[in-house]
């Protein structure tokens, strides 16, 4: 029965029937596990095991062959070896098997044979309806139904739990240990699925369905590239409509990501820009490492719907106060300080020496007086500037009335319904405080660390419900590109709305006069214009501020030269009016194979290579975006005017930014890259202007029929 290609994934997460082809009797072997598995765990389907050997296995009765069965099963696991394996696959999707997952390793992550043999398998999968997870994969695990279909260990040495959430990884390892590292938290994981290879059933497609899952609160994804966004991008509207936050942990390159630049702009708009660039457009949290993944896990969990990112500190220790508010200052957490009225009730409570402005330091007095720590929350609580709280207890033990610290936490933290985090060193004490559903972590740093994350996530989240994010197309076919000359790269600018300097290509020298009588008499820039390089200021074919036209003349005559001690090919000289403004911008942009057309904005001029300030812009997007990206540059401050400076034309340039974007999703301009460098920006009202452009374009530029006289 040929399925919708999800459908087939939601049938595997919640099988009526699952066959095991190369089923063992072994339990820790890799076709007796998910025969283990499911017996242990619960799955109330129908299992059968397959094996020309044997007659039973693990109590069930065995099967010599798929065709063997009373009926065709949902799911098929494979999990013989080589050529095995092919025929195991292609005899599934003759039966009408709806979806395999294939165990068997020696495939495409092994050499370039075993490539071609699994794309060939994947396509005849493919052809007759059936999907395959990977192959060497792990397997799928659904503890929320008991079916299990994986031969991990992990699942032997950390007991499952069903639990809010789940976890979708390539690599099989990667599905397991944010796993038992939830677990010996308490956390619950109902999904632990590991796609292998991925040739055709992706990390993304899978998630996308799992996403679904009304049971979810949280969904882990571990990422080794990203050749499918338009799945991931559907992955997230899903989780959008329901809430669900998406946490992913990148690592490595996508192949797709490794074509080499023919400009700096390739350089700086680097996969892993526009990975970090997507994600964020569709509010997916991107993690730096496992600690990211997993520390934040119990926070997503308790249903906060946080307002801001105003946090508040208490502790019984000035350093914990200190140590809060550097963290804080680190995740761009603001302390703001209590209101006046805050402050002078918590003075009626707290000894003279005590700090009630924010952080608040109890100090050691909560050793003399225990209900100090209950008595200033209620004022707290009602304090204008909170939108979170961190808690630390530096030291606690004997002389504390603990139980109490942590019942007054939990109701406070019941009141407010807002976000809050406890610091505690002490194991006898965090047990306290966990055992009341408190979220503790060993130090401040790592608290407000994981509050943090938390809060910039749900901005995100929210960020993202109401933007146009981009859904890039199947990739296409691009061809050889070429390299237009500078007056070719200007004029393709100029007819999509770029605003540029005016020019004249000139073939004489006679024509460079003109052109410079033309331009008004004023000092103007000459330069070699040739589709051969595209830095041409250290071939000498620059010269800035000429004040004549004999120098005109002259400089166009250094600029033959030049080009012939280069042995490089001019189409012409330009004659361009000498731009004066009061920043250099960049504006870049590529067509990158799998995330599609890319536009990088940031600082311009000849340092844009040796020290980068650009950030990366995904179609589709509109000026209000493009000034974002440009306030999230290390310039930032200058564009609103500095030490008596005007603000610039930030305006002008977001119009010429989304140009340019539109430029580059017109296929039939087949435009592969541009720089555009420097963009002179005036002061507001007075525009901007590009001086400088190289295109790339995958048809060959006109030619110009005259020589250069």
């Amino acid at each position: 029965m040929i399925l919708d290609p999800r459908d087939a994934l939601r049938l595997a997460l919640a099988p009526r029937s699952i066959a095991v082809i190369g089923a063992s009797d072994n339990p820790n072997k890799i076709g007796g596990r998910p025969l283990a598995y499911l017996a242990r765990f619960g799955f109330r389907g129908v299992v059968y095991p397959i094996n020309p050997t044997r007659n039973e296995v693990q109590g069930l009765r065995c099967f010599p062959s798929l065709q063997a069965l009373p009926e065709v099963p949902d799911v098929v696991v494979v999990a013989v070896a080589g050529e095995l394996a092919v025929a195991a696959v292609d005899e599934c999707g003759e039966a009408g098997v709806a979806l395999c997952i294939l165990m068997s390793s020696g495939f495409g992550e092994s050499n370039p044979e075993g490539k071609v043999r699994e794309q060939g398998m994947a396509a005849r999968a493919r052809a007759r309806g059936m999907r395959i997870v990977g192959p060497n994969s792990q397997g799928m695990a659904n503890f929320g139904n008991g079916a299990v279909l994986s031969f991990s260990t992990m699942f032997t040495e950390v007991a499952p739990a069903d639990g809010p959430v789940g976890i979708i990884s390539q690599s099989g390892a990667m599905s397991v240990i944010p796993y038992g590292l939830l677990r010996a938290r308490g956390v619950g994981v109902r999904h632990s699925h590991a796609t292998g290879n991925d040739c055709d059933v992706t990390v993304c497609e899978l998630a996308s369905v799992v996403a679904e899952d009304p049971g979810l609160k949280l969904l882990l994804l571990y990422l080794e590239g990203i050749p499918d966004p338009w799945n991931l991008a559907e992955t997230a509207r899903v989780a959008r409509a329901r809430n669900l936050p998406i946490v992913a942990l990148k690592s490595g390159r996508s192949a797709a990501g490794q074509e080499a630049a023919k400009s700096h702009t390739g350089a700086l708009a680097s996969e892993d820009r526009m990975v970090d660039a997507f994600l964020a457009d569709h509010g997916i949290w991107r993690a730096q490492s496992m600690v990211d993944l997993v520390d934040t896990a119990q926070l997503y969990l308790k249903g906060w719907k946080p307002k801001g990112r105003r946090l508040v500190a208490i502790s019984n220790s000035g350093a914990v106060c200190v140590l809060t508010a550097d963290a804080a200052s680190a995740a761009n957490m603001p302390l703001e300080p209590l209101s006046p009225a805050t402050q002078a009730e918590l003075k009626t409570i707290l000894p003279g020496f005590a700090t009630t402005t924010n952080p608040v330091d109890i100090t050691a007095a909560l050793l003399t007086n225990s209900r100090l720590f209950g008595a200033i929350l209620p004022p707290i609580a009602r304090d204008p500037a909170a939108d979170a709280f961190v808690i630390g207890i530096a030291v606690a033990g004997a002389g504390y009335d603990v139980d109490a610290f942590a019942s007054d936490t939990a109701r406070f933290a019941a009141e407010t319904g807002k976000p809050l985090v406890v610091a505690a060193p002490q194991q006898s004490i965090s047990d306290r405080f966990k055992a009341l559903e408190l979220e503790v972590y060993p130090t401040e740093g790592e608290a407000v660390r994981a509050l943090g994350q938390f809060l910039s996530h749900a901005e995100l989240q929210q960020a993202a419900k109401f933007r146009n994010a981009s859904v890039p197309n199947r990739p296409r076919t691009v061809g050889a590109s070429t390299m237009l000359d500078e007056a070719a790269s200007l004029t393709l600018l100029a007819a999509c709305g770029v605003a540029v300097a005016r020019h004249t290509l000139c073939l004489s020298e006679a024509e460079a006069r003109a052109a410079f009588e033309v331009l008004g008499g004023a000092p103007v820039v000459v330069k070699g214009c040739t589709a051969d390089a595209s830095h041409k200021s250290e071939l000498g074919l620059v010269r800035i501020g000429i004040p004549d036209a004999a120098s005109v003349a002259a400089a166009y005559r250094e600029m033959v030269g030049a080009a012939r001690a280069a042995e490089i090919t001019l189409s012409g000289v330009i004659v361009a009016e000498l731009v004066r403004g009061r920043r250099e911008l960049m504006i870049g942009a590529r067509l990158d194979p799998v995330f599609g057309p890319v536009v990088l904005v940031g600082d311009g001029g000849k340092y844009v290579e040796a020290m980068p300030d650009a950030q990366v812009l995904l179609q589709p997007f509109d000026v209000g975006q493009v000034e974002r990206a440009l306030r999230r540059l290390r310039i930032a401050p200058l564009l609103d005017g500095v030490r008596g400076e005007p603000a610039l034309d930030v305006a002008a340039f977001c119009r010429n930014v989304v140009a340019v974007g539109e430029l580059m999703c017109d296929d039939a301009a087949g435009i592969t890259q541009l720089d555009i460098n420097p963009v002179i920006v005036g002061a507001r009202g007075e525009g901007c202007i590009a001086v400088d452009a190289v295109v790339y374009r995958e048809s060959n530029p006109a030619t110009l029929s005259k020589e250069i006289r």
